[in-house]
Parts: structure tokens; C-alpha cells; sequence
């Protein structure tokens, strides 16, 4: 992903029968039963919905700008460690990877950091910016990570397909 966006250059790269897209959005109802959220460092320059209340998009950075309230990530996965770290650090957010539980990154910034994690059953078929659905899967399986008890609340009570593991408390 870049700023916010999948591209076919990330971990695991996504597939498209519409190789001419870079642009891989967040599944809507993902963020339908994990909303809302305040903050979107890393959206999407034209989105068809609203993935929080504010939104960072280029030319603006989102990882150096403040973040304020319940944070939504889908960072680009050329620097997901910086990214993830950053949510760490703030506190509160949920986070869309790829479920890489071997890389240095994932121990890093999931393992020793995060509050808990859900590892979705089957693989998402993420969005194009015209709002349709892409045609082929993500190519891996992914993951949703939350920092903080309210989002891993959330995380454990959202119904969605997959295990939910808590990790820590506070």
C-alpha cells in the first residue's frame, strides 16, 4: 500500500483482473461493524465512503501528522512497522494487514505491541475506487490489529469470521 492505498508492489501483493488499478480500498463492511473512527492517516486520495471522520490523504503525510481519537489504518506496507508502531504508541486505532506472523515487522509492531488481533477466515476481496468490488482476492491472508481495549472490544464482538486473540490488558 501506498498512503493508505493497496498497490501491487506490498507484502504478498493483491491481484486484480484490473492490472491497470493500484488502488485497493477497504472493504466497507469491515468498517461498517468496526465504526466509527475519528481518524484515516492513510486514506485514499478519492474514496467512493468515508473510512473515519477526518481523513489524511497525499500530498499530505499521515504519519507525521498529530493523530487525535479511535485511529483507522490501512497503512502501505512498504513501511507497516513505522506505521503500526505509531498506532502502537497512540493508542488507540485498528489496523488492516496482511497476517505475516513470521516477518520481524508483525513481532514487532502485532506481537509486542498490540492489544489484540483477529485473523479473518478465507481472503477479502478489497475495493476498487469506483466503489466495486475487485475481482480477485488479496492474495494472502489478512488480519485486523487493535490498540487499545475499546477497539479490542470491538475486535471480539464484531461478528465477523476468524479467531480473535487477545493479547494483553492494558
Amino acid at each position: 500500500m501506498v498512503d493508505g492505498i493497496m498497490t501491487l508492489t506490498g507484502i504478498g501483493s493483491h491481484h486484480s483482473a484490473r492490472r491497470g488499478s493500484n488502488v485497493w480500498l477497504t472493504p466497507p463492511r469491515i468498517l461498517a461493524v468496526l465504526g466509527p473512527f475519528d481518524l484515516d492517516p492513510c486514506a485514499a486520495i478519492d474514496r467512493p465512503w468515508d473510512t473515519a471522520r477526518e481523513h489524511i490523504a497525499p500530498p499530505d503525510d499521515g504519519l507525521t501528522a498529530r493523530w487525535t481519537g479511535r485511529v483507522w489504518l490501512n497503512p502501505p506496507y512498504i513501511a507497516v512497522n513505522r506505521w503500526l508502531s505509531k498506532l502502537a504508541a497512540h493508542g488507540q486505532g485498528t489496523a488492516i494487514v496482511f497476517a505475516r506472523t513470521d516477518t520481524r515487522w508483525f513481532d514487532a509492531a502485532v506481537w509486542e505491541r498490540a492489544t489484540a488481533v483477529l485473523f479473518l477466515h478465507g481472503r477479502l476481496h478489497f475495493y476498487m475506487p469506483d466503489g466495486s468490488r475487485a475481482a480477485g482476492n488479496a492474495g494472502g491472508p489478512s488480519c485486523l490489529v487493535a490498540y487499545g481495549t475499546r477497539d479490542a472490544d470491538r475486535l471480539a464482538t464484531c461478528g465477523m469470521a476468524g479467531k480473535f486473540v487477545p493479547l494483553r490488558t492494558s
